[in-house]
């Protein structure tokens, strides 16, 4: 009995103490991991002061850096404005060169390509394909009364490489003052040459006159008078290389919504010196022949006629110019009749054509030709023609064949 109260009186005891162990023992681990966490603590403490040392640095930095831009910043903002002010009030070369080129410069052309068939006076057959004009023209408004004017031409077998067709300065503006001058290279105020064909009229074959020139004229109202100066090419026999050829021309156009007239006379003292003309005589004749021209074209809604004569006023010497054992005296006409219409909104032009010359058979122009044709507008500055041509020559009593010769000929034109 004694012995189990004692054993219960132990059992009591450790009951007390095991416990108690087990909590001192979790405790003094518990207190462990505060010191670690307590040291952690302590060099992450260590490593963000550190952090905050460099980004106190770099900011401080960064603040030089950004002060030392915005006193470098500055001056160069205000001296980019100061640019872009003077680039927006005096443009730069290429801005100029722009400028002026968008202003005072304008292109313009035209390429014609033709398909052509022929019967010539002895029967022989012949076509061919050809781009028959390539032309680009540069127009210069250099001043309100200041202009130029540039053309290159290229014509399949005719200008080969491309030529300078015409180039001349205009000094003047006829809206604003009556007088003008033109000088350079250019076709003088000879002839007229309007035609709704697709081949050149015969006036045109006969007297049209490229030179180096000098114009004054005047225009007011429609009215309009001009003379010209050149050297020729061909010269009067034991006279020096000088200028002594020169014309005259005088005219009226009148143009409203229904009727147009346009009239013209002009006179030339050396027909010799026509493109033709000079191509066939000697460098030196014995007299300059004179030459006169006249046209007059009436316009009455779609209807327009046209009528031209150009010829010489004097018989050349049988030597330089010969028709049937005498000295020749060319002359030629165009009489044309074309009516403009409309066919589904496309512009459509019918004409017929009578032309002729007179003692031109040197010249190998044909005594009388026959044309009609017909064109019709495809698309703005793009037309297809179509044009038949009958020739006759001159009569075996003149020196001809008395043959005809017969040729159909297609253009493509483009014009802008």
């Amino acid at each position: 009995m004694k012995f189990t109260r004692n054993l219960l009186i132990i059992f009591t005891i450790f009951s007390f103490l095991l416990p108690a162990a087990a909590f001192a023992a979790d405790t003094k681990a518990l207190e462990q991991q505060v010191q670690e966490l307590a040291r952690q603590l302590k060099e992450l403490q260590a490593q963000l002061a550190s952090q905050k040392q460099i980004i106190k640095a770099n900011e401080d930095l960064l603040n030089g850096s950004r002060r030392d831009f915005q006193r470098e910043r500055t001056p160069l903002q205000e001296q980019v404005e100061k640019t872009e002010a003077a680039a927006a009030n005096e443009p730069g070369a290429l801005g100029e060169g722009l400028n002026f080129l968008n202003n005072r410069v304008q292109l313009s052309g035209l390429v014609e390509a033709e398909v052509n068939y022929s019967k010539d006076y002895d029967d022989n057959d012949s076509s061919d394909i050809t781009l028959a004009t390539a032309e680009l023209d540069i127009d210069v408004n250099l001043h309100e009364y200041v202009k130029s004017h540039i053309m290159f031409l290229w014509e399949e077998d005719e200008t080969e490489p491309v030529d300078i067709d015409e180039a001349y300065i205009f000094l003047g503006n006829t809206d604003k003052f009556p007088l003008f001058c033109q000088v350079g290279k250019l076709y003088v105020p000879f002839g007229n040459f309007e035609s709704n064909m697709i081949s050149d009229p015969l006036t045109l074959e006969l007297g049209e006159t490229r030179e180096s020139a000098i114009v004054v004229g005047a225009e007011y109202n429609g009215l309009h008078i001009g003379t010209y100066a050149f050297n020729g090419d061909i010269n009067e026999s034991g006279d020096d290389d000088e200028i002594k050829c020169f014309g005259a021309d005088a005219g009226y156009v009148f143009e409203n919504d229904t009727f147009g007239i346009d009239v013209g006379l002009g006179w030339i003292n050396s027909l010799a010196d026509s493109d033709t003309l000079k191509d066939i005589l000697p460098s030196e004749i014995d007299d300059y022949v004179d030459g006169i021209t006249g046209h007059a074209i009436l316009s009455w809604q779609g209807l327009r006629l046209i009528g031209e004569y150009l010829g010489a006023l004097d018989d050349f010497k049988v030597s330089e110019l010969e028709f049937k054992g005498d000295g020749a005296e060319p002359k030629a006409w165009n009489i044309e009749l074309g009516y403009t219409f409309q066919i589904a909104d496309h512009e459509t032009v019918f004409a017929l054509a009578y032309q002729g010359t007179d003692e031109a058979l040197a010249l190998e122009l044909p005594e009388e030709r026959y044309l009609g044709s017909c064109g019709v507008g495809l698309v703005d500055g793009l037309s297809l023609a179509l044009e038949y041509a009958h020739d006759k020559d001159y009569d075996k009593g003149d020196g001809g064949s008395g043959d005809n010769a017969d040729s159909v000929t297609m253009q493509l034109s483009l014009e802008f």
